[in-house]
């Protein structure tokens, strides 16, 4: 061994010596500073926990990974109402948004009613008594009358037969009314008064009862006269007609006043009261229209149409609805405020009603809702939505398939991701 390479060891030693010292010293430098940070954190002795700290520890990592589960739970039920279409594609198949709002809605109900006679001012002419038609004064249907106008007399030998009868009991009660005996004259009082109360029975007028005692002619056709004014809408009367009692001879209706009879689907039965105020158009006369009011709801329900008959009234000047005609009605009834989306939202897929809720960014959600009353172009919703959200109000058919497409897909083994 030289002198050389002995130098040449010593000097590799001082190296590694060197190192060694320089490693130790930096270690010692990075221990002392972070001891020293620990005792003058606030926190320092939290880093010496007992077992009761590592437990609790332990129960706020618990609950931390139970809300985690539950959060990703919650989204994963959501992601399978989410439906993910980029803008671009939204713009290309036209789909448009609305704002779900609160408005002020309208029920408009809609309906075909029949002129009819007002039942209340109808009038059937009969007669009391058996006999013939002798002369007739209103002979065709649709003759205007006035109340008290002779409508044609009648020949009744039961009615002559009455006459002579009370005639004979006036003069006897004129006779026997002066005799001794009081029972004679009250007896003759009261047959005068029998036969006198069986023509005022049979409608002969005092004023013809009053000419027969004034004059002793007796009557050999007795005139009948029209109850009350209006037009004759039917008509049996004939001369030399055989009539009995209870015979319909003239039937007469005031058509000044009128009923229309609607018929309302039961399932908007609910919305009419009485009172509401309707609108009456003619489709033969389209610059006329006329506005009437419920006055009465039938209590029943038609097994066949399911409709409910509604009477509406109103007066008709120059008798220009006549029975029988057709008119239009027109129901608004007023809902109040409700919440309203466009009627295009709505999508009916058998027993559902879904709506798509635009959550921007291409984001997507469907949602089943629970519709309420229709009004024109707007639809109630009682549930699945709220105010102010951007509801698709166009091409809703192709989300509903491509969402339906995406179910099937992500269902289909092998395919998930």
């Amino acid at each position: 061994m030289n002198i050389s390479s002995l130098t040449s060891r010593m000097r590799y030693g001082l190296v590694v010596l060197a190192v060694a010292i320089a490693i130790i010293t930096v270690f010692l430098f990075f221990h002392f500073n972070q001891s020293e940070l620990n005792e003058d954190s606030p926190h320092g002795n939290d880093m010496s926990m007992d077992k009761t700290g590592h437990g609790n520890q332990e129960q706020i990592i618990e609950g931390n990974l139970e809300l985690a589960h539950s959060s990703q739970t919650e989204k994963s039920t959501e992601s399978q109402n989410m439906l993910f279409v980029s803008p671009k594609r939204l713009q290309s198949i036209g789909v448009t948004f609305e704002l779900a709002k609160r408005q002020a809605v309208d029920h408009v109900i809609r309906t075909v009613g029949r002129v009819e006679v007002d039942e209340k001012l109808l009038s059937r002419v009969t007669i009391k008594l058996e006999g013939w038609v002798d002369q007739l004064f209103v002979n065709f249907t649709g003759e205007h009358v006035k109340q008290g106008q002779k409508l044609f007399t009648l020949y009744s030998p039961e009615l002559l037969a009455t006459q002579e009868e009370y005639l004979i009991s006036l003069q006897s009660s004129q006779t026997l009314g002066k005799s001794e005996f009081p029972e004679v004259a009250q007896g003759a009082r009261a047959l005068l008064e029998a036969s006198r109360r069986r023509m005022l029975l049979w409608d002969i007028e005092p004023h013809h009862i009053q000419d027969l005692e004034r004059t002793g002619i007796v009557l050999t056709t007795l005139p009948i006269h029209a109850p009350q004014s209006g037009t004759v809408i039917d008509r049996t009367a004939v001369t030399g007609l055989h009539v009995k009692p209870g015979d319909e001879l003239y039937t007469i209706a005031d058509l000044s006043h009128i009923w229309i009879m609607g018929d309302i689907y039961e399932y908007e039965m609910p919305l009419i009261e009485i009172g509401q105020r309707a609108t009456v158009t003619l489709s033969y006369v389209p610059d006329m229209t006329l506005q009437t009011r419920i006055t009465f709801i039938y209590p029943t329900i038609d097994p066949l149409s399911r409709t409910g008959k509604v009477r509406f009234e109103l007066d008709n000047p120059g008798e220009k609805l006549k029975p029988g005609m057709y008119a239009n009605l027109e129901l608004k009834i007023p809902l109040g405020v409700r919440l309203v989306v466009p009627k295009n939202a709505v999508l009916e897929s058998g027993e559902r009603q879904i709506i798509f809720i635009h959550l921007g960014g291409g984001r997507l959600e469907w949602r089943n809702a629970k519709i309420g009353q229709r009004s024109g172009d707007w639809v109630e919703i009682l549930e699945g939505i709220q105010e102010g959200e951007h509801v698709v109000t166009s091409a809703n058919f192709l989300l509903d398939s491509e969402s339906q497409l995406k179910s099937a897909v992500g269902g289909m083994p092998g395919m998930k991701h």
